[in-house]
């Protein structure tokens, strides 16, 4: 999906139709945005979805974010949920409704191939997702990992929730328990 208007161009396509000069460019543009502190696992997390950029009319990347699916336990159900990663808008472009644009083409996604959006927020996203309706999961966190189920109390209060379209919250008296990844889990 292209959409535009008379400004940047924001586009949706998934890793696969990406070409290297694009992932090379939306890597360079997290680390200059986390200030160095993207890791390879993190930005491993990012691929195998769907990305939403938008680029400047001269082609220069603007603002990216992906949504990868992955395995939620949810009481005795297995959610299949879209969970957002590497949300990034370049140095002197924020403010300007880029990130939201974003946001909103990965919630569109949401709404129509998952049960539920979930992501982890830094300090300074947080208020981006919380003016978006996504709201901080209030239960426990843990994952399935090696060694079975890992609680995660670190997580608790920057791991936000989003329902699909037409579907309600699951219970937060019950644990998310997500499947377990290398680096951050969550």
């Amino acid at each position: 999906m292209t959409t535009s208007s008379t400004g940047p161009t924001l586009r949706t396509a998934h890793t696969a139709h990406l070409t290297p000069a694009e992932l090379t460019a939306a890597r360079a543009l997290l680390d200059d945005a986390f200030d160095g502190d993207f890791s390879d696992e993190d930005w491993d997390h990012g691929l195998g979805g769907m990305h939403a950029l938008i680029e400047s009319p001269d082609g220069q990347l603007l603002a990216h974010g992906s949504l990868v699916m992955r395995r939620v336990q949810h009481r005795d159900s297995s959610l299949r949920i879209g969970y957002v990663e590497a949300v990034a808008v370049r140095a002197g472009h924020r403010g300007q409704g880029l990130g939201g644009r974003i946001m909103a083409a990965l919630e569109e996604i949401v709404d129509h191939a998952y049960v539920l959006g979930a992501l982890s927020a830094s300090d300074a996203g947080a208020a981006l997702y919380a003016a978006r309706g996504w709201q901080v999961w209030s239960g426990p966190l843990a994952a399935l990992g090696p060694i079975g189920v890992v609680p995660l109390p670190e997580e608790e209060g920057t791991t936000y929730v989003r329902p699909a379209a037409g579907r309600s919250l699951p219970d937060p008296d019950a644990a998310l328990l997500f499947d377990w990844r290398e680096g951050d889990v969550l």
